[in-house]
This record gives C-alpha cells, structure tokens and sequence, in this order.
C-alpha cells in the first residue's frame, strides 16, 4: 500500500469514473486501474463495484476510502513541517547560557536577534557550565554560550567576545580613589567569591591566586547580583565581569576600579555540535552578536 494508491482510490471515489481519475492524478487510465486493482489484492476485498458507466465504493470501500483520506491529509502535513524545516531561521533555538553570562548579555542579544531572525525565538536554559555539556550532547539544548576553554567531543566552538574582570569595592573603602589595582593585591578573607563549582570563581582564583583559601558562607554568594549587594553592604570585596556593571547593573553603594594591564578577562564563546542541521542559526546568532553596542564587550565576530 503506498499513498499514490490512496490518492487513486480517494479520486476514483470522488470522480467515480476512471478516465477523470486518471486525469486528475495526471496517470493514464491503465495505469490508476492496474493500481486499484492491485490494492484491491492487497487487502482482499473489492473496494469499488464497477458496472457499464459506473463506479462507486463499495461499503467497504467508502470506509477505506475515508481513512485514505485522513492518511493523505496527514502526509501533507508532514511535508508541510518538512517544508517549513527547510527554513532554517523558522522556528525555536534552544540556547543555554551560563549563569554569569544570561542576565547580562540576553537583553541586548535577543534584541539584536529580533532584527537578524524575527522568526527564531530563543527557549533559554541557564545553568553551570557542566551541565550545559551534557544537554548540548544530548541534544537537550541546540547551542550554548559559556566561557572558554570548553572542549567536549563532537562539539564546535566560536569565540564571541573578550570581557575583562573589574574590582568593585563599598563605597567608603581604602581602595575607592584608587584609579587601578594589581591583581596580587586581590587578596585576604574580605574578598567575595561565587560558590565552589562556578567557572567564574574558577576564573577569578586564576586571576588573583593570593586570594586567600579558607571558606566561610558570608564570603560566598549564589550569583553576581549577591555579590554585588553583599559588597554594597560593606562585607568585602569581590571581582566581576565588566558586562555586570553596566547601566542597568551599576549601584550608586559600589566602586568600580579596573585592573592595571593586562588586565584579566574571560573569552566567551558559543559551543554546537558538529552534527547540527540548522547552520545558519549559527550564523544568525553570530550577527546577532555582531549587533550588540556595548563597552562591556571587546568583539570577535
């Protein structure tokens, strides 16, 4: 049974005669009876009475018939989502993002992707470093943005954009007229981290390794804007990317103060797997980021 022989049973029913039939299923008339015929073997059992200028379904049939027709309609929306699929710019991306990144870079990303894909919304997925891999490998996620170095099997990296680490102190502390800081002189018990796990942290104890090692709950937060409040509270110090310092970001109870060159930083990066069908999403993010007005971000793309 294949569907060109449903759609000659449905149009034999319709034109209950086999030279109009033939016609409209652009086929010559041996050709749809020989078929019909054939399909009438198949399932054994006469699907049409024929008589001297007559064709009908039998009543059995009329109920295949039927039931061809439900058959075709759904084939055609399979070819119409297959269509559609051709278009590789329609339809969701799902992106994860790393924590210390999504709150910052979404706004002006998605904004920038609006003018690039109108028709690919974002389903985004924030979460650590680590467990982005395992859904990007497991195709839970189709693209990430994290922070290099980031190397898993089967996946494509492309780095986005260079963001540089900045002092942030209360307001009030020794260091708030200071116009640079040394990153060996980030250190002692009122420095601020993220929780252990974090690939920031990790990024931070790279920068500034005389940061002292004994942990206590007060001096980890869960996420940048707790660090950024318990440092506005006056519980120490800490180091932050630059995007999460800009307007809206900035708090009048905080100083910013940068590194003195070179200054440490972060390369951000969007991950893929080498196998993904839709490479012009790719490109389309690309753009997008190509696209973001920020000092925050020293682009690569």
């Amino acid at each position: 049974m294949t569907l060109t022989e449903l759609r000659y049973i449905v149009a034999l029913a319709q034109e209950k005669n086999f030279s109009r039939a033939a016609e409209r299923c652009s086929v010559s008339q041996p050709t749809l009876s020989v078929a019909i015929a054939r399909l009438e073997d198949e399932l054994g059992v006469q699907l049409f009475e024929r008589g001297k200028g007559f064709v009908s379904p039998s009543l059995v049939g009329a109920r295949v018939v039927e039931q061809a027709q439900l058959a075709l309609e759904e084939a055609e929306k399979v070819r119409q989502i297959a269509q559609r699929g051709r278009d590789q710019l329609d339809g969701t991306l799902r992106l994860g993002v790393i924590h210390t990144i999504g709150p910052y870079l979404l706004p002006q990303l998605i904004h920038s992707l609006k003018a690039v894909a109108p028709n690919m919304p974002l389903v985004i997925e924030e979460n650590m470093t680590a467990n982005l891999a395992d859904m990007l490998r497991d195709n839970d996620i189709d693209v990430a943005i994290l922070a290099l170095p980031f190397d898993l099997p089967g996946v494509l990296t492309r780095p986005l954009y260079d963001e540089v680490f900045k002092v942030i102190v209360p307001r009030g502390h020794v260091w708030e007229t200071r116009s640079a800081i040394a990153p060996e002189e980030v250190a002692g018990d009122e420095v601020l981290l993220l929780k252990a796990g974090n690939c920031f942290r990790d990024q931070v104890l790279g920068a500034c390794p005389q940061v002292s090692s004994p942990e206590t709950d007060i001096r980890l937060g869960h996420s940048i804007g707790t660090i950024r409040c318990m440092v506005a509270s006056g519980l120490g110090v800490s180091v932050l990317p630059d995007g999460a310092l800009q307007h809206p970001y900035s708090n009048d109870m905080i100083s910013v103060i940068p590194f003195t060159p070179p200054e440490p930083s972060r390369r951000v990066a969007l991950a893929w797997r080498s196998c993904f069908v839709r490479p012009k999403a790719i490109d389309a993010l690309l753009a997008a980021v190509r696209g973001l007005d920020s000092p925050a971000y020293r682009l690569l793309v």
